[in-house]
């Protein structure tokens, strides 16, 4: 097992050092269109609590205006909400927000596939989460994973924390390979976006 986790983090390092090389343009175009459209910077940076706990910050492209989390409900977000950008909402319905943590995957922060890494005051603290709940934090957490491609946002924290609890008892690559390849299927069908 130890030996796959290796082959994991070096699939890892590879392939987000191939997609930064490849989207490098695409990326440069977005954040061009991103500070035109609006004001703001163009990376929106937010604290997450990754693998044993430990806070990170994550790397996204900003999609809704400046200061969008002490405005309106916060942390929750609707189809039709309006702090959300006219770029933002093609970005999030395509997932492209996503590519800056490719970044966060060669730092060794992120891995393309675990689960998806919440913030440190919700749905809970570090110290309230159970010790069966802590299971998913003891691998480094993902741009997708096994509750991204099983419900994504329309499912509920604890529903979610048990399938991610599930994906740690249950890993091997062959499952990451599964996940990636149903990922691509919900992205395209712009599946679980928001919540109902």
């Amino acid at each position: 097992m130890s030996f796959q986790r290796f082959l994991k983090r070096l699939f890892d390092i590879f392939f987000a050092l191939i997609g930064i090389v490849i989207l490098s343009p695409f990326m440069l175009l977005i954040a061009i269109i991103i500070k035109v459209d609006s004001k703001g910077s163009v990376i929106y940076k937010q604290e997450r609590l990754g693998k044993n706990g430990k806070v990170f910050k994550i790397y996204k492209f900003r999609t809704m205006i400046e200061n969008a989390e002490k405005i309106g409900s916060g942390l929750f977000t609707h189809e039709n909400d309006p702090r959300i950008t006219r770029v933002g909402k093609f970005l999030r319905k395509t997932s492209i927000d996503e590519l800056p943590q490719l970044f966060n995957i060669l730092k060794g922060d992120m891995s393309f596939v675990g689960p998806r890494p919440p913030v440190p005051y919700y749905p809970k603290k570090w110290e309230e989460y159970t010790e069966e709940e802590k299971k998913r934090f003891s691998v480094r957490p993902g741009i997708t994973g096994w509750a991204q491609v099983n419900g994504r946002n329309e499912i509920d924290w604890p529903e979610r924390i048990k399938l991610d609890v599930w994906y740690v008892e249950n890993w091997s690559l062959a499952l990451d390979f599964k996940i990636i390849l149903k990922s691509f299927k919900v992205v395209l069908k712009k599946e679980g976006v928001y919540k109902d």
